[in-house]
């Protein structure tokens, strides 16, 4: 304003613009992912017992015992340590794992993540450098919905 640089939160009469006044109106964050949603467990915070829940889950502390988010995400953070049987829609382990784990849709273990344990799910991912000491079953829960009808199905509908 006074010297002589344009402030661009204020149009030229003094009025803030549409933009700043729409950025004060709406102070929440814009996370791509959602993860304002997201429940997070801290470091310092250790859990004895069953944890379940309705949202995304990311734990960075310790929990012993049983973890059941059956229509959500987990992410077990770097500093996460889990000794529990782990059940969610999709898991993510970057930290560590002592136990088995299911992921109904998929299980992505990254590089730095360890599963000590047996892995159930449709889908895994492992990255270069993680450790998976377990079984792994990868066979799909309903796979008959899954498949296209049999010529004896269609003849039987038709």
């Amino acid at each position: 304003m006074f010297g002589g640089k344009h402030d661009e939160s204020h149009t030229h009469a003094g009025a803030p613009s549409a933009s700043a006044s729409r950025a004060r109106a709406n102070p929440k964050k814009d996370f791509s992912r959602g993860d304002d949603d997201m429940a997070n467990i801290g470091k310092s915070i250790a859990i004895k017992g069953d944890l379940t829940g309705n949202e995304d889950m990311m734990i960075e502390g310790t929990v012993d015992g049983k973890v059941d988010l059956p229509n959500n995400q987990l992410t077990i953070g770097a500093n996460g340590k889990i000794r529990a049987e782990v059940t969610a829609k999709s898991v993510i382990v970057i930290g560590r794992v002592t136990g088995n784990v299911t992921g109904t849709e998929r299980v992505e273990i990254q590089a730095t993540g360890i599963v000590e344990g047996d892995v159930t799910s449709p889908k895994l991912i492992v990255a270069e450098g993680a450790v998976l000491n377990g079984a792994i079953n990868m066979s799909k829960r309903d796979s008959s919905a899954a498949r296209p009808p049999t010529q004896e199905e269609v003849r039987k509908t038709a």
